[in-house]
């Protein structure tokens, strides 16, 4: 195979989610002379998008997302060795979790997966995240971008908290932040001081890179 049909190959096994194929031809491209961010952005994070742009419209559900970011992730694993230095130390960086006290995680990982395939590097704290995890996030993982989701009434304030404690050390406006869940909503968002809020994946990347 040349070079556009891995690309396409690559983009193919991310879309039927595919993960054996997409670490196959994502060496198979290395081997070819392939770049590995050009693999990556024209081959896995087109695929993403497509499944993206496919879970927005009702065309696939969720086991169809989680598989295809599984296949996705496999080709990173393989590509991303290959970046240049100069060209990973451009990519911005975004931590991502579930508020402390609660666990349902779903959602986070598909908006981590559509974030990164959008071209952050994103840190995923997981699940019941401590809220100085995130506070402290600004100096110890450099991060640029804040994104917290919550499922759970209860949990809402330590969304207040986490931005509460960056205006307390500082780095309030060294970072963008941005939450989801479905008790949460715009107006909230504005009353703790975030500065974004999406309803789903698709939104929250389209805010994300307009406001970075």
């Amino acid at each position: 195979m040349q070079g556009k049909e891995l690309l396409a190959a690559m983009e193919k096994a991310v879309i039927s989610g595919n993960k054996a194929d997409s670490i196959k031809f994502a060496k198979e491209s290395l081997d070819a002379g392939v770049k590995a961010l050009d693999a990556i952005d024209n081959g896995l994070v087109k695929g993403m998008t497509i499944v993206g742009d496919k879970y927005a419209k009702h065309e696939y559900f969720l086991p169809q997302v989680l598989l295809a970011a599984n296949a996705m992730y496999g080709g990173l694993d393989v590509l991303l060795p290959h970046i240049p230095t100069e060209d990973a130390g451009k990519k911005v960086v975004g931590v991502i979790g579930v508020v402390e006290g609660d666990v349902h995680d779903i959602g986070k990982n598909i908006v981590k997966t559509m974030l990164t395939a959008a071209g952050l590097d994103m840190h995923d704290f997981g699940k019941d995240v401590p809220i100085e995890n995130f506070v402290n996030s600004v100096k110890n993982d450099n991060a640029s971008l804040i994104a917290m989701s919550t499922l759970m009434t209860p949990t809402m304030d330590g969304m207040k908290a986490v931005v509460d404690g960056l205006v307390e050390n500082g780095d309030r406006m060294k970072v963008k932040i941005i939450i989801g869940g479905a008790p949460t909503s715009q107006p909230f968002a504005d009353d703790i001081g975030a500065d974004m809020h999406a309803i789903n994946a698709q939104e929250a990347v389209k805010k994300v890179k307009g406001a970075m």
